[in-house]
């Protein structure tokens, strides 16, 4: 069918080329006195035909650059075809109403180059203004969209914002968690660059980094088929940024949502952007008990310390305890006493001792 398009497309060009073109090659070959050869219709046909032999050499060529040329803007989101081609026509029509005004100058130079050099100018200029102001422009729209019954219609964007998780969060597994128990609300967000980013982990000729794969998408599979949450594979791709994180932070602007990670870094990086991000790292440490100084506990000893006579045991939520002079209770389990709690950048720590020698004192 794309073929048939093309050759109609070059008859119509020969045609139409034939018609203005051929009677100045006759002149030229001083064939212009034979009258059947002046006729219009005749120069049409014999320009219709010429071009049509063309065909046989050209038509793969221009089919091919066709075929590329729909794919590659069928790989663009469309919110980047819109606004470049809204862009693209305020060029052009700033460029004919600028050449328009150029018409009154009598300059032959002024009168036919510059209305070109305008139009290419102002084309080009109009296109990547509207595609790469795209962002700005959505927002703009967006926030005059938003701007109706106040409290209410707030609290309906904030049920149903955006939660987009990278790919550390799902291969962690504890998102799944969280959207069971209720606490992450609105639409999880699973972006296709994220998903192609997971498959390929799993992909990986390395045993630990394919286990890690396998594991993110059967986390996947539970929060889209077991979980009541709405989850929503988003289809966006941005082909000129090459790093997952940065894709990551322009959908979160562009969806005016909320980036759920436990990666340290990304967490910063949205945050000098001002993107909202949610850290279960940082739920996690909220939500571990708070634990003070003469407190009792039941632990189980498992492994000697650091220092001499020191004994290690881990609570429920991985916060690790030192239990001074506790080596000798290694494989059992204790009552302790807290004696301090230290708070670090790798997470809290808990110093205790057993209570059978605070008895025994």
């Amino acid at each position: 069918m794309l073929k048939r398009v093309v050759q109609a497309c070059f008859l119509i060009i020969g045609g139409t080329l034939g018609i203005f073109l051929i009677p100045d090659l006759l002149r030229l070959i001083n064939l212009d006195h034979i009258p059947l050869l002046n006729n219009g219709y005749i120069s049409a046909v014999l320009g219709a035909i010429i071009f049509y032999f063309i065909t046989f050499w050209a038509i793969d060529y221009v089919v091919d650059f066709v075929k590329w040329v729909e794919e590659s803007l069928l790989k663009v989101p469309i919110t980047d075809v819109l606004f470049g081609s809204i862009g693209l026509i305020f060029g052009l029509f700033v460029a004919f109403l600028i050449g328009f005004a150029l018409n009154a100058i009598q300059v032959p130079v002024v009168n036919t180059v510059a209305p070109i050099i305008l139009t290419l100018l102002f084309g080009y200029l109009g296109f990547q203004v509207g595609f790469k102001k795209r962002d700005e422009l959505l927002s703009l729209f967006g926030n005059k969209g938003r701007k109706k019954s106040g409290e209410e219609e707030q609290e309906k964007l904030d049920k149903h914002s955006f939660k987009i998780l990278d790919t550390s969060v799902i291969i962690d597994g504890r998102v799944a968690d969280i959207c069971q128990t209720g606490f992450l609300e609105g639409t999880v967000v699973i972006p296709r660059f994220v998903l192609e980013e997971l498959q390929h982990i799993a992909d990986s000729s390395d045993a630990l980094k394919r286990n890690r794969g396998r594991r993110g998408l059967d986390i996947l599979n539970r929060i889209q088929k077991e979980l009541s949450v709405k989850v929503e594979i988003h289809e966006v791709d941005f082909e000129d940024i090459s790093e997952v994180d940065s894709k990551l932070v322009k959908l979160a602007k562009l969806l005016n949502g909320y980036v759920v990670t436990n990666d340290f870094n990304l967490n910063k990086v949205c945050e000098l952007q001002q993107v909202g991000v949610l850290n279960i790292n940082d739920l996690a440490n909220a939500v571990k008990p708070v634990v003070l100084p003469g407190e009792e506990m039941s632990v189980q000893v498992i492994k000697d310390g650091k220092e001499y006579h020191q004994g290690v045991a881990y609570l429920d939520d991985g916060t690790m305890i030192v239990v001074e002079d506790g080596r000798e209770f290694i494989g059992k389990r204790i009552d302790v006493l807290v004696t301090s709690v230290l708070q670090t950048s790798a997470g809290r720590m808990i110093f205790a001792k057993p209570k059978l020698l605070e008895k025994a004192l």
